[in-house]
C-alpha cells in the first residue's frame, strides 16, 4: 500500500507539471501487443483517448433472470448484456493507469479476489448487476497503477484464475419469453426518443452515453468504463432494457425517482472506482415494458443530468 501511495503522489506532482507547463508532456503510448500477450485477451485501441480495453466475454455461463414481478418474463442474458469482463489501460504520463470489471460467479469471487491482492491490484467494488439471476453472478472491480507490462501481467492471472474454476453444470436450460436470439424491435423508435444512436449486434441494441471524471488530476472517460449505457432486447411491445447509469452524487435522487416514475427497477448503486473527482455513483437497472415506454423513462432520467 505504500508503494501505491508513493505512486499516487508521483502521479499528482506529474497532473500539476503538465498543468503549468501547458500540456507538454504528452500522454504516453502503451505496447498493446504486449498488453495482449500478458491478458491472454483481444484488445481494441480508443486512438481519441488512448486506451486500450482487452475484453472477456463470459460465453461460457448461461445466466437467466427468473423475474419475480407481475411482468413473470424468464429472461436470456447474454455477454452484450453486460457479461462480459474488461480492463482498459492508458498511459497519462510515465506510469500506466488500469481499470476493470470482472464477471464472476459467487463462487469465484474470493479465488479471484485473492489473486488480484496478490498481483499487486486493488479491488475497488463488488456487487450485483441483477436480481433472481442463475446462477448468480457478481460482478468485481479491479484498478491500478504503475508499469503497464506489471497490470497487464496481473490482470492475465486474474483470467487465467476465471478460466481455472470448474465450470457449472447445468441440469436443464430454463425455458425463456425474452431472448436476443429473437429480437425484432425497430431501433428507430428508440433513437427517436433517445436523440442518440447506438448499434444491435447479436440481437442487443446498445446505446452508450460518456461522463467524464478525474483520477489524480487525469480525465478518465468512457472508454475507461465512465459511462451510462443501455441494451435492448426484444420486441416493441415486449422489451427488456438493462444497463448502467453514471451520475455525479447529487444528481442520484432525481435519476432514481425519473426510473421508478417510469416502473424501471433499480437493481444496485454502488461505486466502480475510489478517489476520484467529482465522485461517480453508479446505478444498475431493469425494466420490462415496450420499448417507447423504456426509452421515455431513461430520457427522462438522462434529462435531470443537463
Amino acid at each position: 500500500m505504500e508503494g501505491i501511495k508513493r505512486l499516487r503522489y508521483g502521479l499528482k506532482l506529474l497532473g500539476i507539471l503538465i498543468g503549468l507547463s501547458g500540456g507538454v508532456l504528452a500522454q504516453g503510448s502503451l505496447n498493446t501487443a504486449k498488453i495482449e500477450e500478458l491478458t491472454g485477451l483481444k484488445g481494441t485501441l480508443d486512438a481519441k483517448s488512448g486506451v486500450f480495453k482487452v475484453s472477456y466475454p463470459r460465453k461460457d455461463l448461461y445466466v437467466y433472470e427468473m423475474a419475480q414481478d407481475a411482468t413473470g418474463y424468464r429472461v436470456h442474458i447474454t455477454p452484450p448484456m453486460g457479461l462480459t469482463a474488461w480492463a482498459a489501460f492508458t498511459k497519462p504520463g510515465e506510469h500506466a493507469v488500469m481499470m476493470g470489471d470482472m464477471v464472476l460467479r459467487e463462487d469465484q469471487v474470493n479465488p479471484v479476489m485473492s489473486t488480484a491482492l496478490d498481483n499487486g491490484l486493488e479491488v475497488t467494488a463488488l456487487h450485483n448487476h441483477f436480481f433472481w439471476d442463475n446462477p448468480k453472478v457478481m460482478f468485481m472491480h479491479i484498478g491500478g497503477m504503475g508499469d503497464e507490462s506489471q497490470l497487464a501481467s496481473a490482470v492475465g492471472k486474474v483470467i487465467k484464475k476465471i478460466k481455472e474454476t470448474p465450470p457449472v453444470v447445468y441440469e436443464k436450460h430454463p425455458v425463456v419469453e425474452i431472448d436476443p436470439a429473437q429480437t425484432s424491435l425497430d431501433p428507430q423508435k428508440i433513437e427517436t426518443i433517445l436523440g442518440s444512436k447506438g448499434q444491435l449486434a447479436n440481437g442487443v441494441y446498445k446505446i452508450t452515453w460518456e461522463m467524464t471524471t478525474k483520477m489524480e488530476g487525469h480525465e478518465m472517460g468512457a472508454a475507461m468504463g465512465v459511462n451510462t449505457w443501455a441494451a435492448f432486447i426484444g420486441s416493441d411491445q415486449t422489451a427488456v432494457v438493462d444497463g448502467d447509469f453514471a451520475m455525479y452524487e447529487n444528481q442520484l435522487q432525481d435519476v432514481l425517482k425519473a426510473l421508478r416514475h417510469a416502473h424501471i427497477n433499480i437493481v444496485a448503486i454502488h461505486n466502480h472506482m475510489t478517489e476520484e473527482t467529482p465522485r461517480v455513483i453508479f446505478l444498475h437497472y431493469w425494466g420490462v415494458d415496450s420499448t417507447e415506454n423504456l426509452a421515455r423513462g431513461l430520457k427522462a432520467a438522462l434529462n435531470t443530468q443537463k
